[in-house]
């Protein structure tokens, strides 16, 4: 008799101790799969609406507030342009966009905006209407990269792509929506700063937001304009939130110990909130169908080698050798973890499918990739608890189970 056919015979000796472990291996996968595709696509959801919150980390001179800087009026509080090199060549994990700017109020005919200078390919639209004037933005990666290994639920929620300002010339300008309209600008209008001329590139969608009564520039050029020097009196920055809960703004106030570094709390605890919450439940479960299922596997595979001593026994007599019989046995639960894990992807997907709209309250899709991490999981559970009962049936001596029979 081949060792397939052996196999064979063996999962259906005992089909209800078969089915009960196959249901825990299966059921347990199920869990997982279902709370990670979830996770994955709420981290992706949140990710979305970071995008339209902008910056979640602020750095701010130490006498600036964080009103200061909704009002867009820092009262002549300055740092160094210099910090926004001191950070990209740190070895600080998680910073996605760094945006610095100098913002300085003035009076452009009889309106008072707010001038702020920004550097090209750093700024990045905070307002999903910014984006989608076009012209000015691109869409340059997100926050980080991950080897394409890895499961997908291991990569930052935050890999959303932000807008960025692509490029803006010396002696261009945007325009905010509030003040083209209160000064009649549109694309390719003229206006005087300083009394240096400037063309109007793009007027601005409204934002809702102090952005609408500034008028932005080149940063190097408002800092010329008012003989400033390389300053600045804003960074914004988009930290990968995972990070942030990792150190990264006790990094950032090491490295600038004479800025401010601020969180803006409810951004960042948004996404946080999520990703730990459903990562903890994934967790919980993992932990539970490797004891339960490992438990129910063992059992299993232990009732099978005692209750067939005398078969193993009369084998063993007539030829079949030890590392057969392991071989048999460990076959069995190769077979039991490939199928649990497969169909526990196939529920645990369709679960996540169904449920994450109304648990997550956004859309679900499969994840292949989770498919291979299912079985891998399944098979490694089922392999590490059948292998002490598989050398037990290997090692058994036949002369001792037929004498008992």
């Amino acid at each position: 008799m081949t060792t397939l056919r052996l196999v064979w015979k063996e999962l259906f000796e005992r089909p209800s101790q078969l089915i009960t472990s196959f249901l825990a291996i299966a059921l347990g996968i199920a869990v997982i799969v279902s709370i990670q595709t979830m996770t994955y696509f709420s981290g992706k959801a949140v990710s979305r609406e970071l995008d339209k919150l902008g910056a979640n980390v602020l750095i701010l001179p130490k006498a600036a507030t964080v009103n200061n800087y909704y009002s867009a009026d820092f009262l002549g509080e300055e740092m160094p342009e210099e910090y926004v090199d001191r950070i990209t060549a740190s070895s600080l994990q998680g910073v996605d966009n760094l945006s610095p700017k100098l913002t300085v109020p003035i009076t452009v005919g009889t309106a008072r905006v707010h001038l702020t200078g920004i550097l090209p390919r750093n700024e990045f639209a905070n307002k999903p209407a910014w984006a989608s004037a076009g012209g000015i933005f691109t869409q340059p990666a997100g926050c980080g990269t991950v080897p394409a290994s890895m499961p997908p639920t291991t990569k930052d929620a935050t890999q959303g792509r932000r807008a960025v300002v692509e490029e803006l010339g010396a002696s261009e300008v945007l325009v905010g929506s509030e003040v083209a309209e209160r000064l009649g600008l549109k694309a390719d209008s003229r206006v005087d700063i300083q009394g240096k001329p400037f063309t109007v590139r793009q007027v601005l969608p409204e934002a809702g937001s102090v952005d609408d009564t500034r008028i932005f520039a080149h940063l190097h050029t408002v800092q010329a304009l008012f003989g400033k020097g390389r300053v600045v009196n804003v960074i914004e920055m988009v930290g990968c939130c995972k990070e942030i809960s990792r150190g990264l703004i006790d990094g950032l106030n090491k490295l600038l110990p004479d800025a401010k570094v601020v969180t803006i709390k409810q951004i960042v605890q948004t996404q946080m909130n999520t990703n730990t919450l459903m990562e903890k439940f994934s967790q919980l479960f993992l932990i539970i169908i490797v004891l339960v299922g490992a438990a129910s596997i063992a059992n299993y595979m232990f009732s099978n080698v005692q209750e067939r001593r005398a078969e193993i026994g009369t084998l063993m007599a007539l030829g079949m050798t030890p590392r057969r019989i392991l071989t048999v046995f460990l076959a069995k639960a190769l077979v039991v973890g490939m199928a649990g894990g497969v169909v526990g992807y196939i529920l645990g997907t369709a679960l996540a499918v169904i449920l994450g709209p109304r648990l997550a309250q956004v859309p679900v899709l499969p994840l292949p990739a989770w498919l291979g991490w299912a079985v891998l999981i399944a098979v490694a559970i089922t392999m590490l608890a059948s292998a002490i009962p598989a050398r037990k049936a290997a090692s058994l001596d036949p002369a001792v189970t037929l004498r008992d029979l």
